[in-house]
């Protein structure tokens, strides 16, 4: 056995002649960015299922019964799926597991994107499997959160040849840029605009806590918000995220199209997100006296 095997579990190692076993290596799960994904989709999903007094400590021990699975995609689809309520057995959970990722595979199979996960990966307690599921869930339903960008670990790949074990690493990818998980292929005049002059467009940060969207927003449309509708002085990133969707709903009100950006996207200093509402007013406007 290689040196790398050394801290696997006796399990890891009971291999059938040219079976192969992939886990990640033990100084992956230290990497800070790697905690950070692993806390950012922890908190989440107690976010959502709050309502439902669900705590979810550990992703692998919580998840691979499919009941918290069931429980979260039935929230963030907003229906039901059709499963028992409870089951013990392995039999029954990998049958729920199979529903509730039939229902996921529905939903993302038109982004065209890889699933790298099965019933057996997520019932087997499968960490990186469990992780591409949470993060695709997330990136579709366009969570509130922000996920840390170019998350990797490293694989430790064990196979049984001639009777001996060899291990070899390799590196999965489990999170890139936040702009490409969420969708944004297409280039248009805004990334021109940054190709040309990043440095200039800085200011428009100021935004980002929504005060001066919201002021905005009454100024050109010619009447006074009232100072208790949003926090002046926020503070804290709910606040913040309120302020954003408070002027969201000013403009709504004003007649322009809905913004594609979503709030968070702003709060979190998305520059491209905070111009395309900043061009949304431009538009409704430049012709004003």
């Amino acid at each position: 056995m290689s040196p790398a095997l050394v801290n696997l579990h006796p399990e890891d190692t009971l291999l059938e002649e040219n079976e192969e076993r992939t886990m990640i290596d033990p100084t992956s799960k230290d990497d800070p960015k790697f905690k950070e994904l692993v806390k950012v989709l922890i908190d989440w999903i107690n976010d959502v299922l709050v309502e439902d007094r669900i705590i979810v400590k550990q992703l692998e021990e919580d998840l691979y019964d499919g009941q918290v699975l069931q429980k979260l995609l039935e929230k963030l689809a907003d229906c039901k799926l059709n499963v028992a309520e409870v089951t013990q057995s392995e039999i029954g959970q990998k049958q729920k597991l199979q529903t509730v990722l039939e229902a996921v595979h529905d939903l993302l199979r038109p982004h065209g994107w890889a699933l790298p996960w099965t019933v057996d990966s997520i019932h087997g307690k499968n960490l990186v499997a469990i992780l591409h599921l949470l993060v695709s869930l997330a990136t579709h339903f366009r969570a509130p959160i922000r996920l840390p960008e170019h998350v990797s670990v490293q694989m430790v790949v064990v196979r049984k040849r001639e009777g001996l074990l060899h291990s070899s690493h390799v590196t999965e990818e489990l999170t890139t840029t936040t702009e490409t998980m969420m969708g944004r292929f297409e280039r248009d005049a805004f990334d021109t605009l940054f190709d040309h002059a990043p440095d200039k467009l800085s200011l428009v940060k100021k935004f980002a806590d929504g005060v001066y969207l919201v002021l905005l927003t009454g100024l050109l449309d010619d009447y006074f918000v009232p100072l208790h509708n949003f926090y002046l002085t926020p503070d804290s990133f709910d606040q913040k995220v309120h302020n954003v969707s408070f002027a969201f709903e000013l403009m709504l009100d004003a007649g322009l199209v809905k913004p594609k950006a979503r709030p968070e996207d702003v709060v979190n200093l998305d520059l491209k997100s905070t111009l395309r509402v900043l061009y949304n007013l431009f538009t409704k406007y430049k012709n004003m006296e």
